[in-house]
C-alpha cells in the first residue's frame, strides 16, 4: 500500500501519531526508523533493507559504535555548553532534554550501557566535573572549550621545546669555553731554568724505557737464532738424505701414472677437457635442470629446455610443467642425463653442437659413452652433454 498524499486526513492523522518520543524497543538505529507497535517492528526486521544494513554493520561493528558514541557525546555536550555553562546540574535533566529531540542517537547504540558510565567518561576525560550525591549524579561543564585546551597543550609543548633548545645552546657554549681554557693551559710557554739542588740531595734518573727496548731486542735475536738453526738443519737433511727425495719422486710418479691412465680411457680423437669452468656450454634445443634455490620451490629442481640464447652464457628457458619463460645464467642450470639409447647433444669439444646417441652410462666415473652419426664412440663427462629436446 502506497503512502497517503500530503494534506489528506490520513496523512494528518499519521503525523499527529508520530509526533513526540515513542517506545525505544520499536526503534531501529541502523535504519533510523521508529515503528509504532510490535507488529510493525517485526515486519521491518524481516525487510530486505534492514538485512542489508545488518550486513554493513557486521563488516565493521567497531566503526559504527564509535561513530554513534561520538554523535551522542556531542549532542549531550552541546546542551551542557549552551544551557548550563559553568552550572551544576543533574545529569538526568540534561539527558531528558537530549532525548526530547525525536531523531537523537539512542544510548543503546553507543559503547556506554548506562548514563552513569557516560558521566564517568566525561569526568575521566576532564570535559566536565562530576560528583555523586544521594539524589544521583551531578555534572558541571568546564567552561574551557576543548579546542582551547588543545591549544594550551600545544603552546606548553612549544615552550618546553624552546627551553630545551636554549639549554642545549647554553651547554654547547659552556663546553666551548672549557675547551678554549684547556687549550690555553696546554699552550703555556715553559722556560728553561737552572738546576738548583741542595748539598745532600742526589739526582736519580730512571731509564725504564731503554731497559724494555733492550729486553725486546735480545728476545728477537734469540728467536732468530733458533730459526736459523732449524733452517740449516733442513738444508742438511735435504742434501744428505737421499731417501726423502726418492719418496717425493715416487709421489710424483704416482700422479703422473694416474694422469696417463685417465687419458688412456679417452680415444686420441677426443680433445682434452678444458679446465675453465666458466666456458659457455649452453646450446639451443637441450633439456636442462634449474639448480638455483633463490628462484623458489616453484622452479627449483624443475626441468625445461633452451628455446634460444640471449648470449653465450644466458639462455631463455621454457619450463616443461608450467610453460613459464625464464632468462637464466648457465651457473643456475645443469645438464640432464637421459636413459641409454636416447639422443643427446654434445656441449664441448670439437663435436660441440652435434647429436649423438647415449650408449652407456658409467656412474662410477660420472661419464657416458656416446655414439656419433659417423659411427665413432667417444667418452665424455656428464657436464659435456645433455638430453636433446624433442617436442
Amino acid at each position: 500500500m502506497g503512502k497517503h498524499a500530503v494534506g489528506t486526513p490520513k496523512w494528518i492523522s499519521n503525523k499527529i501519531k508520530s509526533k513526540g518520543l515513542q517506545k525505544l524497543r520499536w526503534y531501529c538505529q541502523m535504519c533510523e526508523k521508529q515503528c509504532r507497535d510490535e507488529n510493525g517492528f517485526k515486519c521491518h526486521i524481516s525487510s530486505e533493507s534492514h538485512q542489508r544494513q545488518l550486513l554493513l554493520f557486521g563488516e565493521n561493528p567497531a566503526e559504527y559504535l564509535s561513530d554513534y558514541s561520538k554523535q551522542f557525546e556531542k549532542g549531550y555536550s552541546d546542551i551542557l555548553k549552551r544551557q548550563y555553562p559553568g552550572k551544576r546540574v543533574h545529569a538526568n535533566v540534561v539527558y531528558q532534554q537530549y532525548i526530547g529531540y525525536k531523531e537523537h542517537v539512542h544510548m543503546n547504540s553507543t559503547c556506554w550501557v548506562t548514563l552513569t558510565s557516560f558521566i564517568k567518561h566525561l569526568g575521566r576525560t576532564g570535559k566536565a566535573v562530576v560528583d555523586e550525591t544521594e539524589k544521583g549524579w551531578f555534572v558541571t561543564w568546564v567552561e574551557k572549550d576543548q579546542e582551547q585546551l588543545e591549544f594550551e597543550k600545544r603552546m606548553n609543548k612549544k615552550d618546553k621545546m624552546a627551553k630545551d633548545d636554549e639549554e642545549r645552546v647554553r651547554e654547547y657554549i659552556e663546553a666551548q669555553i672549557q675547551k678554549a681554557k684547556a687549550e690555553e693551559k696546554n699552550t703555556d710557554v715553559h722556560e728553561a731554568t737552572e738546576l738548583i739542588k741542595g748539598e745532600d740531595e742526589v739526582v736519580k734518573l730512571e731509564l725504564k724505557i731503554q731497559e724494555k727496548k733492550l729486553k725486546e731486542e735480545s728476545e728477537k735475536k734469540l728467536k732468530n737464532v733458533f730459526k736459523d738453526v732449524a733452517k740449516t738443519d733442513k738444508k742438511k737433511d735435504g742434501k744428505d738424505g737421499g731417501d726423502s727425495s726418492k719418496r717425493k719422486m715416487s709421489a710424483l710418479e704416482e700422479i703422473m701414472a694416474y694422469e696417463k691412465s685417465r687419458k688412456k680411457m679417452a680415444k686420441p680423437s677426443d680433445e682434452p677437457e678444458t679446465s675453465d669452468s666458466a666456458a659457455p656450454w649452453l646450446i639451443k634445443g637441450i633439456v636442462v635442470k634449474v639448480v638455483a634455490k633463490s628462484l623458489g620451490e616453484k622452479y627449483y629442481k624443475k626441468k625445461g629446455y633452451i628455446k634460444e640464447l640471449v648470449d653465450d652464457y644466458v639462455g631463455l628457458v621454457v619450463m616443461n610443467d608450467t610453460g613459464a619463460k625464464l632468462k637464466l645464467d648457465q651457473e643456475h642450470l645443469e645438464t640432464v642425463i637421459p636413459q641409454e639409447g636416447r639422443d643427446v647433444k654434445i656441449l664441448a669439444g670439437k663435436y660441440r653442437g652435434e647429436t649423438a646417441e647415449l650408449r652407456k652410462i658409467d656412474t662410477d666415473k660420472f661419464s657416458g659413452v656416446l655414439k656419433l652419426d659417423s659411427g665413432d664412440k667417444i667418452t665424455l663427462p656428464y657436464e659435456q652433454f645433455s638430453k636433446k629436446y624433442q617436442p
